[in-house]
């Protein structure tokens, strides 16, 4: 018995010194973790908040580009003055040339137009068509001009009035009408008359879309059928003769004599620096210009002289003839002049 207590104790007293040898040395035990099944089991608990969905990714794509097709290159088109006809099903007359001109009206295939001329763009849409034909104005399209201009019989008040496309100034200018012109009146709008379109009104249309007539060269006649029975002469040889022009008849010298008194002419651009003029009326007979150098007008100032010579006209002084002094006489010296005449002038022959 005794035995037997001592036996439990050691066996206790070696189990609790095993015990506290173990806690020391190992390491701790970590919680149990619930499991997810655990975390919701409880009844009693109250429902946590439902979480918000999470934002979907975005996802970063490639813009879709779009790729057109080149423009088809616009044909070359050469058009001339005169008749053309529209080779499209439908064709916008415009109030200026280009896209940005107004519609006017619509033609339709077949139809024919007047070209006036062709006009190309310089600078363009890619869109848009580069060659235009400027065509007499349609007759049954609308024409309007500003009717204050215009009297009660139609006729034109202003010097110059503009035709536009439209009922306002911000429409197309596409002709002028003079002061005198008689218009016919279709209707009015407010301030602006609707008028018969004049012959001399425009417009304009892609020229792509007319078509011309080639012009055919002439061709010669056929020759002319000879008869059997008839005989051709041998061709013969033929002179001819260039004719002589008629030759301009010889001119006659024109010499003149004139009485008068010299004097200075004050002009820079007249033909001569000296003119002979009468002193009774003051009016200037001849521009005197000499023909020999003794022939000093400087020094005949104010003497009363005969002279002659060739006398004709310049064309920029009409008025007043030009004469080449081949003889000058000294009728009468108002001014002392210190000079030899013998040196100066001519002797005049007597015959």
């Amino acid at each position: 018995m005794n035995k037997t207590i001592w036996t439990i104790l050691g066996t206790l007293l070696a189990t609790g010194l095993f015990a506290q040898d173990n806690t020391n040395s190992l390491p701790a035990i970590p919680p149990p973790v619930a499991s997810p099944a655990a975390e919701t089991a409880p009844a009693a608990a109250p429902a946590p908040a439902q979480a918000a969905p999470a934002p979907k990714p975005v996802k970063h794509t490639k813009p879709h580009v779009v790729h057109h097709a080149p423009a088809t290159p616009e044909p070359s088109v050469t058009l001339n003055p005169g008749p053309a006809e529209v080779n499209v099903n439908d064709l916008t007359v415009r109030g200026q040339a280009g896209m940005k001109g107004e519609p006017v009206m619509h033609l339709h295939k077949g139809e024919s137009v007047t070209v006036l001329e062709q006009i190309n763009i310089a600078h363009h849409a890619a869109d848009e068509p580069e060659q235009w034909a400027k065509i007499v104005y349609p007759a049954n399209a609308h024409i309007w001009l500003d009717a204050k201009y215009v009297d009660a019989s139609g006729t034109v008040t202003a010097k110059k009035l503009n035709l536009r496309a439209g009922p306002g100034e911000n429409y197309s200018v596409v002709g002028v009408v003079e002061k005198g012109a008689s218009v016919t009146q279709i209707q009015k709008k407010g301030e602006w008359m609707q008028i018969q379109p004049p012959a001399n009104a425009y417009a304009f249309v892609a020229a792509r879309y007319l078509k011309q007539e080639a012009v055919a060269a002439s061709a010669p006649p056929p020759p002319a059928e000879v008869p059997e029975t008839q005989q051709v002469p041998p061709p013969q040889s033929l002179v001819l003769t260039a004719p002589v022009p008629p030759q301009p008849p010889t001119p006659t010298v024109r010499i003149v004599e004139h009485e008068g008194v010299v004097g200075s002419v004050g002009s820079p651009t007249a033909p001569a620096d000296y003119k002979l003029y009468d002193l009774t009326t003051g009016k200037d007979i001849d521009f005197l210009y000499p023909s020999s150098p003794n022939l000093d007008f400087s020094k005949l100032v104010d003497d009363k002289v005969i002279v002659s010579g060739e006398e004709g006209i310049q064309a920029n002084w009409p008025n007043t003839p030009v004469m080449a002094v081949q003889e000058v006489q000294v009728v009468e010296t108002n001014v002392i002049k210190h000079f030899s005449r013998e040196d100066l002038v001519q002797p005049r022959q007597r015959h």
